[in-house]
């Protein structure tokens, strides 16, 4: 089917190895090193393409990063005698954006393309004209079997290929009753399935880091109680998440603890997992999946510019592909922590495609940069709303990536060479002017890397004593860059990072990333430079270049309290508990928007008014904006600013008459 049609539909169940086969069929098949091509493999996840890339490496008994290789954002392990190369889909967007025909390929396999993110989309509907103008290269489309059909229609109907996966029965138990505290309810249920069940591994379903890793040290010490009052094996605990590192993440293959004596109770593994391992990872031995409804989610409100991670309930098709996960190697059973009337009733049949609810500034610039200038008639499998496109070239307009006609300006082309959001790469670009791009660049890393403070529960109050140690009366970027500079004249040790409940992971990934973003900035000749320390300028140049990428996330403080509301969308929001600050300044710039409870902003840095109409006069236009308290404030600061270049002018005149 593969050498007779162009264009494939490949549906695999779970456990059918249609991510690890398929790719080394077609390489064999195709045998594209003699055309001096590759055959890529896309994965939706960095960890999914990092370890089926190992994985398939060892069944062709080469070594990684030779034959077969990965490439990921930051991470490139391939070289030039890799032909079969696995990378997240949005690594094989950004080479689309220098070579638009995707020439170095023979053949381009899109895998989990049902979990629809935005940069699937994207490569669907650019494939689907590169097929057109280039007859040699071939695409398969892997999918799981929910939306094969729709994946047809859309690729002009293509022909469809379907296996079956290996999957044993699976028995569904859900609750009479709706549970009132999910958390505590899968606590429970694990552990009642350790004491009771036969023997095999439990894989559990959460939202987040935090909320893992506090779940495996509960379950780690109840397990070890139950252990020693009955007859239980011993249990072994295990995270996963996307943050973690490769090394951790290998562990969870390991085997179960054995029996704490002979003939006793074998030992069991329980891996607590985010939705990576719904259908990105499969891990043998698991018997038992405790699925309690609910995932973090990306939503955007365009309406507002707010992006957030939300914990919201997933789909039926994501509860079934949970559920799968226990019937791999022999009859399973799912614990659903919800009643079967809301399963039925409240799910929805399937998750919205990423591209529905994201922010597009960095879609609309890929976009511009692949070459496609009509966004209106691209061929979207799911085309987003207006509204949120609008937005997004309305936001790339002030950042100045687009001319007033949509099209690239020169500093659009150069931002789309980072593998940054568009706000981002405009700083960074920026900062020379300010001479500070040295600096810029340490905080941009920073800011794309998961969180460098530490704070466990045992031991908060000495985690935030250290951090105030770094604090900078100013804001939380400049304490960010104390912080790296401090790790980097502390010889980048362990030791010291965990004395100063920083986490040596992201310090090391955050350095990482600025070796690989100085390397862009040398190609696009942007020079590296720095104020001198001792010069008082020296913060204030930091904090002028920040708000030339972040003019548009700018909060007021309102009247004399500790509220703050955010411009031109005003919205009442708080600083972030976590914030360094120790004042409440007037205005401040922030990275982001929270939602929890209330709504915060994080990642704060005070700035003056007087910056923003200087550096971002289209945006701080205010005659047309609503009355407000931000834009009586900036009247006032305008009317002052004309005060004194009248006085400036006074004096100019007095002196030439005088000198007259």
């Amino acid at each position: 089917m593969f050498q007779k049609s162009q264009i494939l539909v490949f549906v695999g169940e779970t456990g059918s190895g249609k991510t690890t086969q398929i790719p080394q069929f077609v390489l064999f098949d195709d045998l594209p090193h003699f055309e001096g091509k590759q055959i890529v493999c896309t994965q939706p996840r960095r960890v999914a393409a990092m370890s089926v890339a190992k994985r398939v490496a060892d069944e062709l008994d080469v070594t990684l990063g030779e034959e077969v290789g990965y490439n990921i954002r930051f991470e490139d392990c391939s070289g030039p005698k890799t032909i079969l190369k696995y990378m997240t889909d949005g690594m094989l967007l950004r080479e689309a954006m220098n070579d638009h025909d995707l020439t170095r390929y023979s053949c381009i396999i899109l895998d989990e393309a049902h979990e629809r993110t935005l940069a699937t989309d994207i490569l669907m509907g650019l494939l689907k004209e590169v097929v057109v103008r280039r007859p040699d290269l071939k695409v398969i489309v892997m999918s799981a079997t929910l939306d094969a059909q729709k994946f047809q229609a859309y690729f002009n109907d293509a022909p469809l290929l379907a296996v079956p996966g290996r999957t044993h029965p699976v028995e569904v138990y859900y609750t009479p009753e709706p549970e009132k505290d999910y958390l505590e309810a899968a606590l429970r249920t694990v552990l009642q399935i350790h004491a009771e069940e036969s023997e095999g591994d439990v894989l559990l379903f959460l939202t987040g880091e935090e909320e893992i890793e506090d779940a495996c040290r509960k379950i780690s010490l109840e397990g070890d109680e139950l252990c020693r009052e009955t007859d239980c094996g011993p249990i072994k605990v295990y995270p996963l998440y996307g943050s973690l590192p490769p090394l951790q993440q290998q562990k969870i293959f390991d085997p179960a603890p054995p029996p704490l004596k002979a003939g006793g109770r074998p030992g069991r593994k329980v891996i607590v997992s985010t939705n990576i391992a719904e259908t990105s990872l499969t891990i043998d031995g698991i018997v038992y999946v405790v699925d309690p409804g609910f995932a973090k989610q990306k939503v955007y409100n365009p309406r507002i510019r707010v992006e957030s991670l939300l914990v919201s309930p997933i789909s039926q098709a994501s509860a079934q592909q949970r559920a799968g996960r226990a019937g791999r190697t022999r009859p399973g059973k799912c614990f659903r922590l919800y009643t079967e009337q809301a399963f039925k009733k409240e799910l929805i049949e399937q998750t919205y495609p990423e591209i529905l609810r994201s922010n597009l500034a960095n879609t609309v610039l890929e976009l511009k940069k692949l070459g496609i200038d009509d966004l209106v008639h691209f061929d979207f499998l799911d085309p987003p709303a207006p509204e949120t496109m609008m937005r997004a070239l309305e936001e790339l307009n002030y950042l100045a990536c687009l001319d007033d006609e949509g099209n690239l300006t020169a500093l659009g082309r150069i931002a789309s060479e980072f593998p940054l959001d568009p706000q981002l790469a405009v700083m960074l670009i920026s900062s020379t002017e300010f001479f500070c791009s040295n600096e810029i660049l340490s905080l941009t890393a920073l800011l794309s890397v998961p969180n460098v403070f530490v704070r466990p529960n045992t031991n908060r109050k000495r985690a935030d004593e250290m951090k105030q140690q770094f604090a900078h009366p100013d804001g939380d970027h400049l304490t960010l860059l104390n912080v790296y500079h401090a790790y980097k004249s502390n010889e980048k040790t362990p030791s010291w990072c965990y004395d100063h409940f920083l986490s040596e992971r992201s310090l090391k990934s955050a350095d990482n990333v600025r070796a690989q973003l100085k390397r862009v900035m040398e190609r696009n000749n942007i020079d590296l430079v720095s104020t001198p320390f001792e010069d008082k300028q020296y913060y204030n140049n930091i904090r002028r270049a920040l708000v030339t990428g972040y003019f548009m996330q700018v909060a007021k403080k309102i009247g004399t309290g500790t509220s703050y509301s955010t411009i031109k969308d005003n919205q009442l929001v708080l600083l972030h508990p976590s914030t360094g600050i120790s004042h409440t300044p007037e205005w401040t710039i922030y990275n982001e928007f929270v939602l929890t409870s209330k709504n915060y902003i994080r990642t704060v840095t005070a700035v003056k008014p007087e910056w923003l109409l200087e550096l971002a006069p289209v945006y701080y236009d205010i005659a047309n904006w609503s009355n407000s308290e931000a834009k009586t404030a900036l009247e006032k600061v305008l009317q002052k600013q004309a005060r004194q270049r009248d006085i400036a002018r006074k004096k100019k005149k007095m002196d030439s008459a005088r000198d007259r």
